[in-house]
């Protein structure tokens, strides 16, 4: 009997236990959730590998609960800590189970205690950050492993000389983010949402991970494909590398060795591509691609990746108009404007399940590409974008908004370039670098949009010239729906709610013409809102058939417009965003406002041949 309450007390016990540590953390139901937000484990939220194009076996997910607090900014840190944060939701969210805001007085505090894998002892260990908006200072065992400025790009720290004996370790991460009280960077974050304007996102909102490596290292690899010239360009960054290192490259289509090359650790090798498969919307065929850094002949690291054959340029038509051509063919880009937000998440998507949901629906609809816009996703957006063949427009987040307008008759209103200081063009200028370094190997971007509307833009023919030239693989559309100079390969109208196109006899010529932006047609669903009011569309309508109508009638606009020149059109926009209800879905994503198989009938007729001779 005594045997037996001793275990009964045990049990009660680890009941407790288990139910003390559920309790750390709840989802906050306040507004609407997405299907997925139940499913999220605390324990183990977003547990897939996190960076598919350079993968290593030997990796630790750090997400999870950690401890948070939120202190004046002038303080050095929190005398305690609040509570737990769910890791990788960013404070304000519902999933990160606190819900407050920080705002540019305070500062945010993350503390855990980790225990080091066995897998990832013995070797230099990074720790990485998907992304943390805005300026971050880690610190590891109470000493300062680096600090990061930018809210969009990944980075990490090489913390080994502050790791301890032991496999326990403590990580501290203080997170400064002055919103639109800064010049940095933002995208449609604002301390006082509103309209086309969303809550603020502070601190980690993408995973937090360990991976061992080896002393000397591949940090990260440039693949260009050349179709025309049936090759692939492969180069490495190796960190520590010495005199004789090499690169032993391989390309794989499945079991099948397609071609290897070695070649020296700061070469660029060139590897024959034979009978390629090209990449497409309707065949994304993904190659598989081996690195390994080679010293007396054996691997110091090895990382697995791969590679698409496609390519994104302009060609003339037969009326001397300039198209977007996909693998040297004209094919008519159209998708959403996609602002890739969650009203649980916000920047972050629940699960997996749910980023893929939103690119599945949009596939399923018709629709051959997505604007992502001015917002960077984390790397699995990107390759899911790969895997299915969905094309993608990536703009850069703006930040330190206002413009100037005056008229130019005849052609568009214009806006001067805004005058930015020093410090908040130095923001731009790196953090537009890194994303474009994060993001280069992705096949599905084929568009880099530095600016969007005049918001920010400053110094757009330096801007647009220098993104041109650091990428010559894709094409630059400068100022979609902005400031219009005579640069980029892209000139890019948004006119709502109705189609319209740039005039193709002004710019056509030397550039493709798109329209950036249209349609915005609204329809509040009850039950499936942010807000009860002040929800709004650029045309508001009651029900699915009248809406369906209005937009089956845009598309039939697109097809006329087509045949004088217009090359890609973008309608405003995936789903409903906090007051925006302009979405094919609602915010929660939980209707889906017009019927998939009629939306993918009118949007298939978009891409018939015939309408361009």
């Amino acid at each position: 009997m005594k045997k037996l309450n001793i275990c009964l007390s045990l049990l009660i016990s680890a009941s407790l236990s288990a139910s003390a540590q559920q309790s750390d953390w709840h989802l906050i139901k306040d507004r609407i959730t997405t299907p997925w937000a139940e499913k999220v484990d605390p324990k183990a939220p977003l547990p897939e590998y996190p960076r598919p194009q350079l993968v290593r076996p030997n990796w630790q997910n750090l997400n999870g609960l950690w401890d948070y607090a939120i202190v004046p900014k002038a303080t050095t840190g929190p005398a305690k800590y609040e509570g737990r944060i769910l890791v990788p939701f960013a404070v304000e969210s519902a999933l990160s189970g606190v819900g407050k805001t920080v705002g540019k007085d305070s500062m945010l505090w993350y503390k855990t205690s980790i225990t080091l894998d066995k897998t990832i002892k013995g070797k230099d260990i990074l720790l990485h950050f998907g992304a943390v908006d805005w300026r971050t200072e880690v610190f590891v065992n109470g000493k300062s492993a680096g600090v990061h400025e930018g809210g969009f790009d990944p980075f990490s720290f090489n913390i080994t000389p502050y790791l301890k004996g032991g496999s326990k370790q403590e990580i501290k991460v203080s997170v400064w983010d002055p919103t639109d009280d800064g010049p940095q960077p933002r995208g449609k974050q604002v301390k006082r949402p509103e309209g086309i304007w969303y809550t603020p996102v502070t601190g980690i909102w993408q995973t937090v991970w360990l991976e061992s490596v080896a002393k000397t290292h591949i940090e990260a690899t440039k693949q260009t494909p050349n179709i025309d010239e049936h090759t692939l360009s492969v180069s490495a960054e190796v960190t520590n590398s010495q005199p004789g290192d090499q690169l032993k490259i391989t390309a794989w289509d499945g079991q099948t060795q397609v071609d290897e090359k070695i070649v020296d650790a700061n070469a660029t090798a060139v590897l024959d591509i034979k009978n390629e498969k090209l990449w497409s919307t309707t065949d994304p065929f993904l190659y598989d691609l081996r690195v390994a850094l080679i010293r007396n002949n054996k691997p110091v690291d090895e990382v697995k990746s791969y590679f698409a054959m496609r390519k994104i340029s302009l060609g003339a038509d037969a009326h001397g108009v300039q198209r977007m051509l996909l693998n040297n063919k004209f094919v008519f880009e159209y998708g959403p404007l996609d602002q890739g937000w969650w009203p649980d998440g916000l920047y972050t998507p629940p699960t997996y399940e749910a980023m893929s949901f939103d690119i599945d629906k949009l596939k399923a609809m018709g629709f051959n590409m997505i604007r992502k816009h001015i917002k960077v996703e984390p790397a699995r957006y990107y390759a899911y974008c790969d895997k299915t063949g969905m094309l993608l427009w990536q703009d850069m987040p703006s930040g330190d908004l206002g413009n100037h307008w005056e008229n130019r008759p005849g052609v568009y209103d214009r806006a001067t370039d805004q005058q930015r200081t020093p410090e908040s063009e130095g923001y731009y200028r790196k953090e537009w670098n890194a994303i474009m370094n994060a993001l280069y190997n992705y096949p599905c971007i084929v568009v880099w949009t530095p600016f969007n509307e005049a918001w920010g833009q400053f110094k757009t023919v330096e801007i647009t010239e220098w993104t041109m030239k650091k990428d010559p693989s894709r094409l630059v559309n400068s100022a979609s729906g902005g400031n219009f100079y005579a640069t980029g390969n892209i000139v890019d109208l948004h006119n709502y709610p109705n189609p319209a196109m740039p005039r193709a006899e002004i710019f056509g010529k030397t550039q493709a013409v798109v329209l950036g932006e249209f349609g915005g047609l609204g329809w509040p669903v009850e039950g499936h809102t942010w807000q009860a009011n002040k929800n709004w569309g650029y045309q508001n309508f009651k029900n699915a058939d009248d809406l369906f109508k209005k937009y089956a009638s845009f598309t039939e606009r697109l097809q006329e417009l087509i045949k004088l020149g217009l090359s890609a059109a973008v309608y405003t926009q995936t789903t409903d965003v906090e007051g925006e209800v302009n979405g094919f879905m609602t915010y929660d994503r939980k209707v889906i406002k017009m019927p998939v198989e009629s939306l993918q009938k009118v949007n298939s007729k978009l891409y018939d041949p015939s309408l361009v001779k």
